[in-house]
């Protein structure tokens, strides 16, 4: 039977500039979308697709991190004391849903050289990487999206989001071409080309790599022969061009709502659109903006 992916790693070494001073001593990850830290709706995808084990690399000043996961006796005892079992639920939860491995990473040398530093965890089998920065509503766990294809392929896939072409210097771009998968030609892709952050003029094409991708152990070994760029970092990017020596690599447009949490207007938004949809907040928080407007 083909290895099913049990793994998730999630890189979350970053020292979080964009969102200086807030994350001088706290984790960029741990940053609130209302009431839940980034990469806790992350991990909540991840669970939902089946993954059964979270890695999470981490650095200095990433222990909050691991509390967060953690139980926390006290809290639970305070609450209980307090009659307040839904919180007492809610906190308890947190560390029931998935086991958790911690691994460090020393210096933020870049995504590649953090998904590297899982190899001793993730092991000889396939794994999904997971950027806590990209949250993604939709009703079928863009994780679990990508793992379908995985199953039916065998093959490495990479989540893609067409953006716009002003902005494809910020992205991963990659040079594919469509696959008929499910009886449609405008989801799937044969991925031909990497290229990281190029100039408008010089991407091949307007598909960028989103934080979700389901990869097979060698590109472990991949990413031990890739070097560092001119900041000294090792991209995940360039590793993925030398697997595709020795694999064929997918990309899945999936279907759902990406919010950019790593930029700080983005985060914005996706602060707004989450509280107007809840029940609890909705409401009274949509009469709010709309004094706003006056």
């Amino acid at each position: 039977m083909p290895a099913k992916v049990r793994k998730a790693v999630f890189p979350a070494a970053g020292l979080g500039t964009r969102f200086l001073p807030a994350t001088k001593a706290q984790p960029k990850e741990m940053l609130p979308l209302v009431d839940k830290p980034l990469i806790q709706y992350a991990v909540e995808e991840a669970v939902r697709s089946g993954i059964r084990s979270i890695l999470i690399v981490t650095g200095r000043g990433k222990s909050a991190i691991e509390d967060h996961f953690d139980v926390s006796f006290e809290l639970e005892q305070a609450l209980a004391a307090r009659d307040k079992q839904d919180l007492v639920a809610a906190v308890h939860g947190i560390s029931e849903m998935v086991d958790f491995a911690y691994v460090r990473q020393k210096e933020a040398l870049g995504l590649g050289h953090a998904v590297l530093r899982a190899r001793d965890l993730v092991g000889q089998e396939p794994f999904a990487v997971v950027l806590s920065d990209d949250v993604i509503e939709s009703e079928v766990p863009c994780l679990r999206q990508l793992l379908d294809v995985y199953e039916f392929f065998q093959a490495p896939v990479l989540a893609l989001m067409e953006v716009p072409a002003d902005q494809v210097s910020a992205y991963g771009i990659v040079e594919a071409d469509p696959v008929q998968h499910n009886g449609r030609t405008d989801c799937l892709y044969r991925i031909h080309n990497l290229v990281e952050k190029p100039a408008p003029a010089e991407a091949p094409s307007r598909l960028a790599i989103i934080g979700r991708y389901v990869l097979t152990p060698e590109i472990f070994d991949c990413l031990e022969r890739t070097a560092p760029g001119s900041l000294g970092e090792i991209q995940l990017t360039d590793g993925l061009r030398h697997l595709l020596e020795v694999r064929p690599i997918y990309g899945c447009r999936f279907e759902g709502r990406r919010y950019d949490a790593g930029d700080k207007l983005g985060f914005l938004k996706a602060t707004v659109e989450f509280a107007l949809r809840r029940e609890d907040l909705g409401g009274a928080f949509r009469e709010y903006l709309r004094t706003l407007e006056r």
